[in-house]
Formats: C-alpha cells, sequence, structure tokens
C-alpha cells in the first residue's frame, strides 16, 4: 500500500461520498464503490446483533443487488490504519485484482492505496 495525494476527480468523489456517509449516520466506517456503468454506492458499517459487516462490504452487497457487473474503484473513510483482507477480498470478487480501494481518515486525505488483487 502507499500514500496517494493525487486522486483524479472521480475516485476524489466516492471518497467524498463515503465521509458524508461516515458522519451523516455516525458509523465507525463510511464507504463509497463505482461501478462499471459509473454508478455509486455509499454505505455505513452495519451493526445488528445478528449482523455485523464493514461499510466497504455493505457497499459492495448494495452494488451486487443492484445489478452491478464490476467496480472501477472503491473507497472507505475510517479511523483504520489499514485495509481488513475480508474488504479486499469483496472488493476483488466483484471488480477483479486491480480494482484500486483507498483508505482515508476522517478528514477525507486518502492515507493507503491498495489494488484488490
Amino acid at each position: 500500500m502507499t500514500e496517494r495525494t493525487d486522486l483524479g476527480p472521480e475516485d476524489q468523489k466516492i471518497v467524498t461520498l463515503a465521509r458524508s456517509a461516515r458522519a451523516r449516520n455516525g458509523v465507525p466506517e463510511g464507504a463509497a464503490v463505482r461501478d462499471e456503468t459509473g454508478r455509486t454506492y455509499v454505505a455505513g458499517t452495519v451493526s445488528l446483533a445478528s449482523l455485523e459487516l464493514s461499510a466497504l462490504r455493505t457497499a459492495v452487497a448494495m452494488a451486487v443487488a443492484s445489478g452491478a457487473e464490476s467496480l472501477e474503484a472503491a473507497a472507505v473513510v475510517s479511523g483504520a490504519e489499514a485495509l481488513s483482507a475480508e474488504d479486499l477480498a469483496a472488493v476483488r470478487d466483484l471488480g477483479g485484482a486491480g480494482t484500486p480501494v483507498f483508505l482515508a481518515g476522517a478528514d477525507g486525505v486518502v492515507r493507503l492505496s491498495a489494488v484488490a488483487g
């Protein structure tokens, strides 16, 4: 993973959407993914007695449920220092091994960039 500061406008948009989901819902993480047609799916952490999902896995599930066939990129806003293997696997399952995943802090600054593979 590397530090990333040169995001294009479409990648910056999903970081902004992820940040707003986190703030709006008061959850530990916000995430957004962009599918092959440019549609975005935004989600927060799901924490129920019977169901625990990270924000990124929730966003990927929303994309799948809406008919997305692939992902172009994903972003997570979190206090975490790294992306989990499970989150990267979910992105890889839909987007492929080369799909970029950005991790930003609560301030929206991208700290890490990885590929799902």
